[in-house]
């Protein structure tokens, strides 16, 4: 189970980001939306909002995100084939490096080509548009 836990500083931001985390009435709370007088407003507006809430729209992001995944199996097997290319690459990297037609090709050129051979299964899985629907 300790090997589960996150290291030190995952830990910290974890905490620090639980901390941080508003009441949803206020996160939520429509009484205090109105229409900002100018450009300069609306840009202090927004740069407090996403300071003071931070947490809450990181939770929020984090659950879209989980929504997307669980509603699109291909995504969910998309994305469990380059995990697994790439959990594979580095466990290989440790052992030797992999030599092919006489050339070493580096990690990071393992991780390229475990995403390249991941991008059908991505586009094909609409991950475009999960990504875009989340943001």
């Amino acid at each position: 189970l300790p090997r589960l836990s996150p290291p030190g500083w995952a830990r910290a931001w974890l905490e620090a980001r639980r901390a941080g985390l508003r009441p949803w009435g206020s996160f939520l709370g429509q009484r205090r939306f109105g229409v900002p007088r100018d450009l300069g407003e609306l840009l202090r507006r927004l740069g407090h909002n996403a300071e003071r809430f931070q947490s809450n729209y990181l939770l929020l992001f984090l659950g879209l995100v989980l929504y997307c995944l669980v509603t699109s199996p291909l995504l969910l097997v998309a994305l469990g084939v380059f995990v697994g290319a790439a959990v594979a690459v580095r466990l290989r990297a440790r052992e030797a490096p992999l030599v092919l037609l006489g050339r070493e090709l580096t990690p990071a050129h393992q991780l390229g080509v475990a995403g390249g051979v991941s991008l059908p299964l991505f586009w094909l899985a609409g991950a475009g548009a999960a990504v875009f629907w989340v943001l």
